[in-house]
């Protein structure tokens, strides 16, 4: 995507304008990109839900939901936005409302002037993604012949590889696949498409971005917060649906691809692809040695009590969903030969961090020996996604004095250090590359079977209770001991990182 490229006119249409991703997230990050004149030179954004709002109800909610982000917004400037906002009240399971849909859509395309181009956001319940497309293409909203058409999935896509499949056969039947946008906002975020560039765009790491150089990589989404309301959803699908098989896997499969011919959607997805369907597969007798998965248990934190996960609002008391899941991975290509990489993600972790961890070789001949202080010997490269979001590298250097005991010390950079640099969030990206037809950043179909392929092996040996077990860990703390044992040889432990990029240790603050 060029900078100053410029979208196409279009109608943004939100299927379930009144939930909270559409207040919090899409309304706001649109928002962005209209201050930044980003968005097209003529828009509308038309908001579907149950709810009984007016065009100015809706747009009376979308102007205090911007009021209460983080940055002041200039008046003028939200009521300018708020007056390209509709609303039809609407039940997107009775196919019949849709011909009311496509009639407004075709009075707001006179009114606004939008050539008939629609994208259309579906922000609803998972299970109604089928019988909306299928209602769109029983409507003709699918096809604009000469205007583009195209949709964006929300995740969990599926629940496993065959709810996964059968959803994409029904989309295949009214959406070419250039049509369709499966989103994953971890992809949108400034660090994770910066991993590229630093790979790419640098002659003195790629060269060292293999088995004769690295050790093993670990990649950690930690959430510090428990259900906060979520329960009942949380519940149905656990940490191994929720973060690892989307988010953590596209990660993955962007810091163990090949570079790419050229920087395009297909160049770039054809080598993600490549990463997924290398991953090993975990047979059935392999689980308890290469997978843990844990829930956690009540603590007091900072003096106060914190409720077990199967205390929280919604939780069945003999619930066995996992808040904790570490998996060791292999990736057998001659690049990754033989590297594990650890991934792991859970809830009521000590803080809330997302990074990559690249642990390099120790020197062939230790001339030094064990004399260091300080850290690990082995060098670390770690890109922070979030937060503190930077680049950190531990080498070891000599210690002021006599003699030669060695100690590790930073090197740093922090995006925070950009002053005045606008780093855009991640649904303002994906949304504005949506409307562009930039499919970059979003999975296309083969890899989110191929992730769901990888995963499905683990799922389906869970639902045997006493095949894998669950270990409990205290709220607060970095997960099951029993994760530790997943680290190959010297290797070691985790990394136990802090908010601050450049602290680690065993305990963080919240």
């Amino acid at each position: 995507m060029q900078p100053t490229e410029q979208p196409n006119n279009c109608i943004i249409t939100i299927f379930g304008a009144s939930g909270d991703l559409t207040r919090r997230k899409l309304l706001p990050e649109l928002f962005n990109l209209f201050r930044r004149e980003r968005m097209p030179a003529s828009f509308a954004v038309f908001g579907v839900s149950r709810t009984p709002h007016s065009d100015d109800a809706f747009r009376a909610e979308i102007r205090s939901a911007l009021d209460d982000g983080e940055d002041p917004v200039p008046a003028e400037l939200a009521e300018s936005f708020c007056s390209h906002l509709y609303y039809q009240p609407g039940d997107v399971t009775d196919p019949a409302s849709f011909a009311a849909l496509a009639e407004r859509l075709q009075v707001i395309d006179r009114e606004q002037g939008t050539g008939g181009n629609y994208l259309f956001y579906l922000s609803t319940a998972p299970a109604l993604f089928a019988d909306i497309t299928d209602s769109l293409a029983a409507h003709g909203l699918h096809d604009g012949g000469d205007a583009w058409r195209r949709i964006i999935y929300e995740k969990p896509f599926g629940y496993d590889l065959a709810t996964a499949r059968e959803l994409n056969d029904r989309i295949a039947n009214v959406f070419h696949e250039d049509q369709v946008y499966r989103i994953d906002h971890y992809l949108g975020k400034e660090t994770v498409q910066n991993m590229l560039v630093f790979r790419f765009g640098n002659g003195i790491f790629e060269p060292l971005w293999n088995r004769n150089f690295i050790d093993h990589v670990e990649i950690t989404a930690a959430e510090h917060y428990g259900m906060e309301g979520r329960g009942k959803t949380y519940d149905r699908s656990g940490a191994l649906r929720d973060m690892f098989q989307n988010h953590l896997m596209q990660v993955l499969g962007m810091v163990a691809m090949e570079p790419p011919a050229r920087f395009n959607a297909d160049a770039l997805r054809n080598e993600t692809i490549k990463v997924f369907q290398a991953l090993r597969a975990i047979d059935p007798d392999e689980i308890e040695d290469r997978v843990v998965r844990g829930q956690y248990t009540a603590a007091t934190i900072d003096g106060d009590p914190v409720p077990a996960y199967r205390g929280e609002h919604g939780i069945a008391p003999d619930s066995g969903t996992e808040t904790y899941v570490a998996v060791k991975a292999f990736i057998d290509n001659w690049r990754w030969g033989g590297v594990p990489f650890y991934v792991r993600t859970g809830k009521r972790l000590p803080t809330r961090v997302t990074e990559v961890v690249v642990h390099f070789k120790q020197t062939p001949h230790r001339l030094f020996g064990e004399s260091i202080s300080g850290g690990g010997r082995n060098n670390q490269l770690i890109i922070r996604i979030q937060p503190d979001e930077g680049i950190l590298i531990k080498f070891n250097m000599k210690q002021p004095g006599g003699g030669f005991e060695m100690r590790t010390v930073n090197m740093d950079f922090h995006y925070g250090d950009l002053a005045n640099q606008y780093v855009p969030k991640a649904y303002e990206r994906l949304l504005l590359d949506c409307m562009l037809g930039d499919a970059t950043l979003f999975a296309r179909r083969d890899a989110l079977e191929a992730c769901w392929a990888f995963v499905d092996p683990i799922l389906t040996a869970w639902q045997t209770p006493a095949a894998t077990k669950l270990h409990g860990y205290p709220a607060g703390t970095w997960g099951p001991i029993a994760a530790t044992d997943l680290i190959e040889g010297s290797a070691g432990d985790w990394r136990y990182p802090c908010k601050n990029l450049t602290d680690d240790g065993e305990y963080c603050e919240l």
